[in-house]
């Protein structure tokens, strides 16, 4: 499972980065990825990634509500690249 790079708080979320999003083609935050998302945290995002010449996918970031907080924000995101992953 990749390290977490960075966690910033925003407005509405706490963005937690496992990848440099300067290193994809493109991103996006598909809908087969909702359920394994919100089952860990409601109203949690995954954004994943696209390299530049490659069709594979990888986990990006997690967003996750603020209310949360950093702490377990963090806990929750990681569990949730588990679950994608698995």
């Amino acid at each position: 499972m990749p390290e977490i790079q960075s966690v910033d708080t925003e407005d509405d979320y706490i963005h937690v980065r496992f990848r440099d999003p300067d290193q994809y083609e493109t991103i996006r935050t598909p809908d087969w990825a909702k359920e394994p998302a919100e089952s860990v945290s409601e109203g949690a995002e995954v954004r994943t990634g696209e390299k530049d010449g490659s069709d594979d996918w990888e986990v990006q970031s997690v967003l996750i509500k603020k209310s949360v907080g950093e702490d377990k924000a963090k806990e929750q995101a990681k569990e949730i690249v588990e679950k994608i992953q698995s």
